[in-house]
């Protein structure tokens, strides 16, 4: 499950202009509106007479979160915009591995929210929400080691438990057989560290990584390639890589 947050937590999650507003929204608010209302109680008369002093206080923290977010934002674009290959990608923190990802994510489209706890999360690092469907993702930046079959089995019972659409594992490496395997027929997708390059490739401003990822590029329109499961058919329950602006795009590849 999801580490609970605070409520300025999820404002520096969101983008910029939104606490920006809601300052407005409560400086106009205790400033002007509150002493206007004609309260019957003694106390709550006190707070209509006191509040608007403190209008500028209150307004100025979420000035401040504002701040924050468009620090964050402008990082996390930074980051994403400066990868070069999959080897600069494992170089990254843990921390920075999940930004970075959620950048990726973000300009493909979908809301993001991120885990702002304090510490690495065992459970669920981004969720996405697009088009009416809700994405858990759990990111791996294992530089030593194949991400196991325990990560993807953990990953699919929060899908299941939560009733998500899906899920998504994103790590900088690669995955055992075994977890491969458990994935078939899930729905749960699993984008390794040449999956990811080539994502992170197709959103960056000025393209630095494409080049060095050309072998999972989409045969259709070169957009990066993601691997998943298929569900019906003659091939129901094999892995193939499949082109991330599916359903725009339906290109495949043999994995």
């Amino acid at each position: 499950m999801q580490k609970r947050t605070s409520f300025l937590d999820d404002l520096i999650t969101l983008p910029w202009w939104f606490s920006l507003a809601l300052g407005a929204v409560v400086y106009f608010g205790l400033k002007f509106y509150l002493p206007s209302v004609e309260f019957q109680s003694p106390v709550l008369l006190g707070i209509g007479k006191a509040f608007p002093n403190m209008a500028g206080i209150f307004a100025s923290i979420f000035i401040f979160t504002a701040a924050i977010s468009a620090y964050h934002a402008w990082r996390r674009g930074e980051l994403l915009d400066r990868q070069t290959s999959v080897k600069s990608i494992k170089a990254i923190s843990w921390k920075d591995f999940e930004y970075l990802v959620s950048e990726a994510y973000r300009r493909q489209g979908y809301s993001v929210q991120e885990n702002t706890g304090g510490g690495a999360d065992g459970g669920i690092d981004l969720v996405l929400n697009k088009d009416g469907n809700r994405l858990l993702v759990q990111c791996k930046n294992w530089r030593s080691r194949k991400v196991g079959v325990t990560t993807i089995r953990e990953l699919f019972g929060v899908v299941t438990a939560e009733g998500a659409s899906g899920g998504i594992v994103v790590c900088s490496g690669q995955y055992t057989n075994e977890a491969l395997e458990f994935a078939k027929g899930k729905p749960i997708t699993l984008a390794d560290g040449t999956a990811l390059a080539r994502l992170i490739g197709d959103v960056q401003k000025s393209p630095q990584i494409q080049a060095t990822v050309k072998d999972t590029a989409c045969p259709v329109c070169q957009s990066p390639m993601v691997i998943r499961t298929a569900r019906r058919g003659k091939n129901a329950g094999n892995s193939f890589w499949g082109c991330s602006r599916y359903p725009r795009c339906k290109g495949t590849r043999a994995v």
